[in-house]
């Protein structure tokens, strides 16, 4: 299955950068804690695809709009600026 991502950098809120990855998934029961398997299943392949990940989260819709779940400080920033475009993709 291939899966949407967007692998991006940007500026720390306390200086430096953070990488960050989103994908575009979500678990087939999605409990907790299987979309917590899935997300460390899917930022384990974008790091075996040598990319730099320091946080990740997933993006998928719910109720009729974008849920993301994942690190807490990327699900504030994606709740506050919204989903990324789609970079990469990724077979899982």
């Amino acid at each position: 299955m291939r899966v949407n991502l967007a692998h991006l950098r940007e500026h720390a809120r306390r200086g430096g950068w953070i990488n960050f990855a989103v994908f575009e998934a979500r678990s087939s029961s999605g409990t907790r804690d299987d979309n917590a398997r899935l997300l460390a299943e899917l930022t384990a392949k974008a790091r075996g695809a040598n990319l730099q990940v320091d946080q990740s989260a997933l993006a998928f819709m719910s109720g009729g709009r974008v849920q993301f779940f994942g690190s807490p400080p990327l699900v504030e920033y994606l709740s506050e600026s919204g989903l990324p475009a789609w970079t990469h993709t990724i077979e899982a």
